[in-house]
């Protein structure tokens, strides 16, 4: 009989599901959409039982395929830095605060101002940013001090799951060392900052392994799905490094480019670089072993299409607007889109940054919008590409995933953008395969502290035009000043 394996990745708009077999093959998959709110301009946030709700619907499609008793563990992942409240009860105290909330982009600098110097606040230093678990709980403490008082445990995206699930706390090595409380230096949690926030040891999770056991399933949710005894919830991971596992950029050490609400290019490096921009995430299966993955972001990519295709023009058909539509004739038109309507973390450190139209004319018609938006993404991507000071061999063949990835239009871009192939990757190189995967090599003996799952898979590849990629250059190079510019008109 065929033992099976869960992966759940908990996004900033829906919950994919996937069930994988021994073989790391993908049996039965499914997504469920949710809301998160935003009570005021810039704050972003979400109830976790949202979370839960979706889950447990999508748990009852995706194991109506499976022999429920041959379920053998779960995996969790998601959102990286949202960070979850909770009190003495295990219970929410208020909505999580999520990772593209900017709420606490006024105190970053006196936060800054504050670490500099501390030695165990050196990397924590380079990386702290809005949407962070030290900056949203530090907004809790000064703005709902009531809140703070019940404060007993605080979690971090995908964790809270996993503690609902097993009822036991967790985090992993990637979510604590990119919540801006953690020591990456000295792998342990971070007294200064422990000190800002007047947190005792207690509220903060333990850290483990990726692939390490944690518990297993309650006896409740073993009973209201009908699964046996002894389902094995491991620590789980951020979507990030889960995608790495995926599409095998952690194995083979090439850079892969994610793209769904925001943008995230993941390298795979032997030690911290301290000069290198980017967010030094500490990675582990085991424990024991930690690897360093660099992870750049533009916030706002499949974001910014998704602004523009549903808010503006109110469609829910993302590829309509783009399937007649010849991109080279509207490379022309001179439009520029600067994409960073939620701020930016990687390649200006500014949370206030936004994004603009530049050229428009009359002549200029939605079409002409929707490539401009996927060109300034482009754009986008090819600078962070350079402030992370990719070489062209790292670059060379880029593997790209997310739901952005399956726009042949976009990816043809991206490629005379890059003037580089682009690997349009296939099947569950997702997040939620990945976890899978973890959670499979969990359980198997033969596979603890292995990264593997089924090869991974091509679906098309983008050769760069040299015309294309030619004009692109010089139209990059005026996207270049729109920073300048909109900094000026800004101030």
């Amino acid at each position: 009989m065929m033992d099976y394996f869960l992966g759940i990745d908990i996004g900033t708009s829906s919950a994919k599901l996937i069930a994988v077999d021994e073989a790391g093959r993908t049996v039965k998959r499914c997504e469920r959409n949710y809301r998160y709110s935003q009570p005021s301009p810039g704050w972003r946030e979400i109830w976790p039982g949202v979370w839960v709700d979706a889950v447990e619907d999508g748990l009852e499609e995706l194991l109506g395929a499976l022999d429920r008793q041959q379920v053998k563990a779960i995996g969790f992942t998601g959102q990286m830095h949202t960070t979850v409240f909770l009190d003495k009860e295990g219970k929410c105290i208020r909505p999580a605060i999520m990772w593209n909330d900017m709420r606490t982009k006024d105190r970053i600098s006196s936060m800054k101002d504050f670490i500099a110097g501390k030695e165990d606040t050196r990397s924590i230093l380079r990386i702290l940013s809005t949407g962070s678990p030290a900056a949203n709980l530090l907004w809790l403490k000064e703005q709902e001090g009531e809140n703070f008082q019940k404060l007993d445990k605080f979690l971090i995206g995908p964790d809270y799951l996993v503690y609902y699930f097993s009822g036991e706390y967790s985090t992993d090595y990637c979510e604590a060392s990119t919540s801006s409380l953690y020591d990456t230096e000295g792998t342990c949690w971070s007294l200064t900052m422990s000190r800002l926030l007047s947190l005792p040891e207690t509220a903060y999770p333990p850290v483990r392994g990726s692939q390490e056991i944690v518990g297993n399933l309650t006896k409740e949710l073993q009973k209201k799905f009908s699964l046996p005894a002894g389902v094995r919830i491991i620590a789980g991971t951020g979507d990030n490094p889960a995608v790495a596992v995926a599409t095998g950029g952690l194995q083979y050490r090439y850079p892969v480019l994610s793209i769904g609400t925001s943008g995230v290019l993941v390298l795979s490096r032997d030690k911290v670089d301290r000069e290198m921009k980017g967010k030094q995430i500490l990675f582990s299966l085991d424990g024991k072993e930690i690897h360093v993955l660099v992870q750049g972001v533009v916030q706002s990519t499949g974001g910014s299409y998704n602004w523009y295709v549903k808010n503006i023009l109110g469609m829910d058909d993302f590829d309509r607007l783009t399937k007649t539509v010849i991109p080279d004739t509207q490379r022309e038109r001179g439009l520029l889109f600067y994409p960073h309507l939620t701020g930016d973390k990687t390649i200006y450190a500014d949370p206030e940054v936004r994004g603009a139209f530049v050229g428009l004319d009359t002549n200029h018609t939605k079409e002409d919008l929707a490539i401009a938006v996927m060109e300034g993404i482009c754009f986008a991507i090819k600078q962070l590409v350079q402030e992370m000071q990719l070489t062209c061999g790292e670059l060379e063949h880029l593997k790209v995933t997310g739901g952005g990835s399956y726009s042949k239009i976009w990816m043809q871009i991206l490629a005379d953008v890059l003037n580089v192939s682009i690997q349009q990757l296939d099947g569950g190189e997702g997040a939620s395969y990945g976890v899978a995967i973890m959670a499979r090599n969990a359980v198997l003996p033969k596979e603890k502290g292995a990264v593997c799952g089924q090869p991974v898979k091509i679906r098309a590849c983008f050769m760069p035009r040299a015309y294309q990629a030619g004009a692109y250059e010089i139209k990059y190079k005026k996207y270049l000043k729109m920073y300048d510019a909109l900094k000026m008109i800004n101030e």
